[in-house]
């Protein structure tokens, strides 16, 4: 679709970042359009954003930040499910 592996004129990075904070819904008919290569780089820089997120430094008494970054991670491991369940069908390797 695009050269760099982009989405609507996004690159996958701004995607997994849209994803995360909830402005996108990764679902079967928002994959349907994207190619193999596209697939896994969204996979990939879902799991790159996971790995940022959790390291950010949160004060587990800040109880509206904390909820807010567990719900980041819910976002992107529930897109992170559906993608590899749509890799699966498709038989392509993550």
């Amino acid at each position: 679709m695009a050269e760099e592996g982009g989405f609507r004129g996004k690159s996958m990075k701004a995607i997994a970042s849209d994803v995360a904070e909830g402005y996108v819904t990764v679902n079967p008919l928002f994959v349907k359009k994207f190619d193999k290569d596209m697939i896994k780089g969204l996979y990939e820089n879902i799991n790159k954003g996971m790995t940022g997120i959790r390291n950010e430094k949160v004060s587990y008494s800040d109880t509206v930040s904390l909820r807010q970054r567990n719900m980041r991670l819910q976002r992107m491991h529930n897109a992170l499910v559906v993608l590899r369940n749509i890799a699966r069908e498709k038989r392509i390797q993550l």
